[in-house]
């Protein structure tokens, strides 16, 4: 009908040029909308890998669609990179595990950190509508972070929840409460929500967590009921617990030692250290670190019910990268800065390892073998021994004390050492540069964390690495079960991703009897290393 009245109106040259004038018309009104509309288009979506947990002990990276600004991707990149290692915890300060979940779909998990995980990612799902403390602050960081306001609190990271607070800061330490007090006019509705912390850096590990107190720190404005000053100072603070896995030297190490030299060294000194959950032995073990980081008292904040505390800034908890480690992107500082700060607070005369020259004997490599008493130890260790002696090492066979001192003064007068996985082997730290950690890695399918906790922080530490994986008859595990026992074929089906199953065998009842002459080329191996370290530094 239509067609057959333009026909009849215009002639097909007219009709010709109302087309194109349609199709300009159509193309203006697009490009008003493109215009008047551009301002809401936000960043294209990118893919969030998520851990789930399909169900009980197994863990999956699930492909999640969000929307990332461009300056949140580097957090981003740090919360899949740390929730792709699967934690488990003992409960009684024995080592995490930590297995690539990329690898398989079987990995280990106790029911305590499965919950952890599936909290998270609740919490992530309802958020929205989330009425926990830390929720309604999460939420208000994202609006003060819109608004190019730096929120008190970072509860994002993924190792740690961690507080720089500036100003006028009372610490109340009856009420377990930090109050940021501005001004009337600096105080925005927005971000006068609290956050509670609790100041160890562990937070995927509830079992660590739940012996660390919590505290809680709110933004108010100078009009409100706040308690007043009883005591100031007038420097920074750093409160930090020393509650969680300490007491086992790795965690002492990776959880406190690093993480506080991390958040406290940038003072230079000036700054006061604040512990709650504070034991006495814990301080009396680590205390030339602590003094060479602080020219101030150490207040043992919970006793101080009675005080209200002031200080112009406050950072609560500790900074926190990977196992053993700092990332130099993210720091001033490196491993290496921290390994030479523990030789002048421990007064350590090694920087490098030995030069070695072939046919050369008047200085020999020390070989420091390191023996444990309870689980995981050599039953041939004076044969072990005998066979580096014969190599040319000066070996040496030690356990590890509480007196970190004379461990530092042992482990730096060597130039190699082995030991099975353990928290002994964490005295890495003091050894020379150009040095040689050689682990020997246990049955059970636990190389990823051996290679999580020293065999990658032994790079940054300028260590060179050489890991032994222990043969069947290498391990007492033989003694206890057949050879054709799933312990052995399949320890997946044996544990089913239960930790406590797992380190009931695996940890607990294993023992090393070391084939010398199958280890033999690696401590040889350690030799060719420290020979290769002196070519490079003559020529």
């Amino acid at each position: 009908m239509y067609d057959t009245f333009l026909a009849r109106s215009f002639s097909k040259h007219e009709q010709k040029k109302l087309g194109y004038g349609a199709f300009a018309a159509c193309f203006l009104i697009a490009l008003s909308f493109c215009t008047v509309f551009k301002p809401y288009l936000g960043p294209l979506p990118v893919l969030n890998l998520r851990l789930s947990i399909m169900g009980a002990g197994h863990k999956m990276l699930a492909v999640e669609e969000t929307t990332i600004p461009s300056h949140k991707q580097e957090t981003v990149r740090e919360n899949v990179t740390a929730r792709a290692e699967l934690m488990v915890d003992s409960g009684k300060f024995e080592e995490i595990l930590t297995m690539k979940p990329v690898e398989s779909a079987r990995m280990i998990c106790n029911t305590t950190d499965c919950r952890e995980k599936a909290a998270e990612n609740a919490m992530v799902k309802s958020e929205p509508g989330c009425n926990s403390t830390n929720c309604r602050g999460h939420a208000a960081e994202t609006v003060e972070k819109a608004k190019g306001v730096k929120p008190l609190c970072n509860i994002t990271g993924p190792r740690t929840n961690f507080c720089d607070m500036k100003g006028d800061i009372r610490i109340q330490p009856s009420s377990s409460s930090v109050f940021v007090v501005s001004s009337e006019m600096d105080v925005s509705q927005e971000n006068q929500d609290s956050w509670k912390i609790k100041p160890y850096a562990r937070k995927e590990d509830r079992q660590a967590m739940s012996s660390v107190r919590e505290w809680s720190v709110k933004s108010v404005s100078g009009r409100e009921n706040i308690p007043q000053c009883t005591r100031n100072h007038s420097v920074p603070a750093v409160l930090f617990s020393t509650g969680g896995y300490s007491g086992n030297h790795f965690h002492d190490f990776t959880d406190i030692v690093v993480p506080l030299y991390l958040t406290s060294r940038p003072f230079d000194g000036e700054v006061q250290f604040l512990i709650t959950n504070m034991r006495p032995w814990w301080i009396n073990k680590f205390r030339q670190i602590l003094e060479n980081l602080s020219r101030y008292e150490i207040l043992d904040i919970d006793s101080e019910s009675g005080e209200v505390h002031c200080f112009p800034s406050v950072a609560m908890g500790l900074k926190r990268h990977k196992e053993l480690s700092i990332d130099p992107s993210r720091s001033a500082h490196t491993m290496k800065d921290f390994r030479e700060f523990l030789r002048k607070s421990y007064s350590l005369k090694r920087r490098s390892a030995i030069r070695i020259r072939q046919g050369e004997n008047k200085t020999k490599p020390r070989l420091l073998i390191v023996s444990r008493k309870r689980t995981r130890s050599f039953t041939n260790i004076d044969r072990i021994a005998r066979m580096a002696r014969g190599l040319g090492f000066d070996a040496v066979v030690a356990e590890p004390s509480m007196n970190v001192q004379k461990v530092a003064e042992l482990v730096n007068s060597c130039d190699v050492v082995m030991g099975v996985h353990g928290a002994g082997l964490t005295n890495i730290l003091f050894l020379p540069d150009n040095a040689v950690l050689v682990q020997i890695v246990p049955l059970g399918n636990v190389e990823w964390i051996s290679r999580a906790y020293f065999g990658e922080p032994s790079k940054s530490m300028d260590i060179s690495y050489l890991e032994y994986k222990l043969s069947l008859k290498e391990s007492t595990l033989i003694e206890q079960f057949p050879l054709d026992h799933v312990v052995f074929k399949d320890p997946y089906a044996f544990h089913k991703g239960n930790w406590l199953a797992f380190k009931s065998v695996y940890l607990d009842k294993q023992n090393v009897k070391l084939d010398v002459k199958r280890f033999k080329p690696t401590l040889q191996k350690a030799l060719e290393l420290l020979l290769e370290h002196t070519n490079r530094s003559v020529r």
